[in-house]
Parts: structure tokens; sequence; C-alpha cells
């Protein structure tokens, strides 16, 4: 899916129709705040914004995004661009800056190779929701012998915290691995951390 944000109707239709006519889904917004309480997070997608809009402009919304955690490719697009403009896109994780009136063949290669990634960016964001929800069945101290788990310290180290035997802390181990539904520790630990998950 593509979703196009521009104030323009023309040229979103024009999109719409340059994309549809290689069967790219499209679906199109006025403006940001349209587009921020309609969208589908689950859904794969890469957005396409205007930077240079009334009300909420291109950058905000793309914050917002973030703090969503929505890992869409957002590619802007501006008539007045210039570099501070694109520069700062960049640095805020936009995949490219398009100058308008587009390029078709530009604009398309562009869209075809993002939504590839997208597909690749959302199977990520799905695997760490879901190792996210495996973790919040943990206790405060499971989590605990957790971190250290990954911190590199083995059960005989962490047991000698005050109050602490290697039984107690192999038994939280166990439950550990029960409770995330873990082939074993070690794969746990692997994915909490090729995912940069906080424990």
């Amino acid at each position: 899916m593509v979703h196009i944000v521009d104030e323009d109707e023309d040229l979103r239709q024009s999109l719409v129709f340059l994309f549809e006519s290689v069967g790219i889904q499209t679906l199109t917004y006025p403006d940001a705040a349209s587009f921020l309480s309609e969208f589908d997070p689950a859904e794969p997608a890469v957005l396409i914004v205007d930077v240079r809009m009334p009300g909420l402009s291109g950058f905000p919304p793309q914050e917002q995004l973030l703090a969503r955690d929505f890992p869409a490719p957002v590619i802007f697009c501006s008539a007045h661009s210039d570099i501070p403009m694109s520069v700062l896109a960049l640095r805020q994780g936009a995949v490219d800056f398009l100058e308008k009136p587009y390029e078709p063949r530009k604009m398309l290669e562009v869209v075809q190779e993002q939504l590839l990634e997208a597909t690749r960016l959302f199977a990520r964001h799905r695997r760490r929701l879901e190792i996210r929800s495996r973790l919040e069945t943990l206790t405060p101290r499971e989590r605990e012998v957790l971190r250290l788990v990954i911190s590199g310290l083995s059960s005989q180290v962490i047991a000698r915290r005050p109050g602490t035997s290697v039984k107690t802390v192999d038994v939280h181990r166990a439950r550990i691995k029960v409770k995330t539904e873990s082939e074993s520790l070690a794969t746990l630990v692997r994915d909490v951390l090729q995912n940069q998950i906080t424990v």
C-alpha cells in the first residue's frame, strides 16, 4: 500500500493513476491529520508526504510515526525544496526527498524499491512486537535475571548477589524459557539482541 499525503488533489490523482497502472494500491489524504487518524499501522506501506502543507506539515507527522513505532519508509516531496530541508528529512529517517514536478519513472523506481523494503521492515516490526509481548509475561525479578543473562553472566555469577542461590537463578531461567515460549534461553537472548529490544 502507498499512502499519498498532499493538499493538491490533481497531484494525488496523478500519482494514483501512475501507481495503479503497475498494480500498486494507493490511499490518498488531503492533509496529515487525515492520514494520522485513518491509516492502518499494521499494514505494510510506503508514505509519500508533501513537506509544505497547511496545518500539520511534513515533519511533525514523521515525528509522530516514529513515536508510534510505525516502520513505513517515508518519501518527502516539495516544489520548494532546499538542501537544509532535504538534510533534515533524511536525518529524521526519510528514505528519499523528491522535487515536484515528479519524474514518473523516478517516482516508480523509488516507490517499488521501498515497497520491498516495507515488507521487510514490517515483518521485523511484527517480530519485535511478538517478542515484547512474550517478555511482558515475566515478573520484575525474571526480567532482572534475563538482563544479567543478556549481559553475559552465568548462573554462578548471578547467584553471588545477596539472597540468591544458583538453584534460584536456574529456576528463574527455566521459567523465563517457558513463559516466553523460547527454544532456549540462548535463542531468546539472540532475538532480544538482534531486534534491539530493551528488557
